[in-house]
């Protein structure tokens, strides 16, 4: 199994025992630790979760969506079958609605008083925000556009944001033209101790829907090896660090093929690693799939003739439920369970990223649904768990 799930199960463990539950902006109260540091050798493994699925290209089309396309615009990820940004996009109307994070009783006529992002300074971007007025000289106000969610804020970003995310993450890196200077810098003057990029910009907090979480990108070259540090301020570890790893190590790759590098190590440094209290179960079950996978592993190791039957009779007991109409209980949800992990500890090779070697230009990477050019060979995992997304 990735080395990656020995480390996330220990920060998620981490969190769960030593952290602290604070309130926070969503309304869903989180378990925090202040920091924590992860480090991944992409020579010796590609770092992806295995204790659970990691949709892959979802993660690499929203990393070319920022890095790529250098895109706002989250009609672009839906032409390509993605939809994690939807909760943070303008509508049509110019204005970004935050819904309650559950809904007992939908009121459709609910309306909340609509701010306006521009009435706070540039020097003081989370200042309290005043009323957004109309040309009538009225206050604006919103209601739900979402049947059963009950609008809780919002705020007016102008018609010309619609359906974007606002002045943040694609946005920034197009109009800094991050990736061009990078590439550029590593063609000629690999040494440079200056290849840092900043998606967080003071100017454009104001109008960005959601401050960039991985905020910050600094390259190295030491020899022909490429390294990368990344830096987060703010880490959803249920939903958002499995995708950011694994995002930003095929980021990595990519960078250094097109360069002509070897892709090496990443420091991974996270400011406030939480775990929302709502995601709590699902990563208990995590924790427990890992468990068993270590069970099964010792058991392989030092029982082989008990490791091996118990597969051959767990494969004959599955081969006999596929042929009958039987109801899904806790035991065969955990018989399936075993399976897939057994089929993990079977493989022959580690989760590994495969890219075209024929592409020699960053912004020629197939981002269709397809992604022609890239592709995560080898992954076995254990099956999706679901978590409640938090606006």
């Amino acid at each position: 199994m990735s080395k990656f799930d020995d480390d996330y199960i220990s920060l998620a463990k981490e969190i769960l025992s030593k952290g602290i539950e604070v309130e926070n902006r969503t309304g869903v109260n989180t378990i925090k630790l202040p920091s924590y540091n992860l480090e991944f050798d992409l020579r010796e493994e590609f770092p992806i979760l295995q204790t659970k699925q990691t949709f892959y290209k979802n993660a690499i089309i929203e990393m070319l969506w920022i890095w790529q396309m250098q895109s706002n615009d989250v009609r672009e990820l839906h032409k390509r079958g993605v939809h994690i940004w939807d909760e943070w996009m303008v509508d049509a109307d110019g204005i970004y609605r935050i819904y309650e994070p559950s809904t007992d009783n939908f009121d459709k006529d609910k309306e909340v008083v609509v701010l306006d992002p521009l009435s706070v300074s540039v020097d003081n971007p989370n200042g309290e925000l005043k009323p957004k007025c109309g040309k009538d000289g009225n206050v604006m106000t919103a209601k739900s556009l979402i049947e059963g969610k009950n609008i809780k804020a919002a705020k007016f970003y102008g018609k010309e944001y619609a359906y974007t995310t606002g002045t943040a993450y694609g946005f920034i890196s197009n109009r800094y033209k991050f990736t061009q200077n990078l590439i550029n810098t590593l063609k000629n003057n690999k040494t440079d101790r200056r290849m840092v990029y900043t998606l967080l910009q003071n100017e454009f907090l104001r109008t960005a829907v959601l401050p960039p979480c991985v905020w910050s990108t600094e390259w190295d070259v030491t020899g022909d090896t490429l390294n990368l540090s990344v830096h987060q301020r703010s880490c959803d570890t249920a939903l958002g660090l499995p995708f950011n790893v694994t995002q930003y190590a095929t980021l990595l790759k990519m960078i250094a093929q097109v360069t002509d590098l070897e892709a090496g190590k990443i420091n991974y440094s996270i400011k406030d690693a939480h775990i929302y209290v709502n995601q709590v179960d699902g990563i208990l079950e995590q924790i427990e799939r890992y468990k068993r996978y270590r069970e099964l592993l010792d058991q392989y190791k030092n029982s082989l003739n008990d490791f091996k039957n118990y597969e051959m009779c767990l494969n004959l007991f599955l081969e006999k439920l596929e042929e009958k109409n039987i109801e899904e209980t806790e035991y065969i949800k955990n018989c399936r369970l075993d399976k897939k992990i057994i089929d993990i500890i079977d493989s022959d090779e580690k989760p590994y990223l495969w890219l075209d070697e024929s592409v020699k230009d960053f912004f020629c990477f197939d981002n269709s649904r397809e992604l022609k050019h890239s592709k995560v060979k080898s992954y076995k995992h254990m099956g999706r768990i679901n978590f409640p997304i938090t606006q």
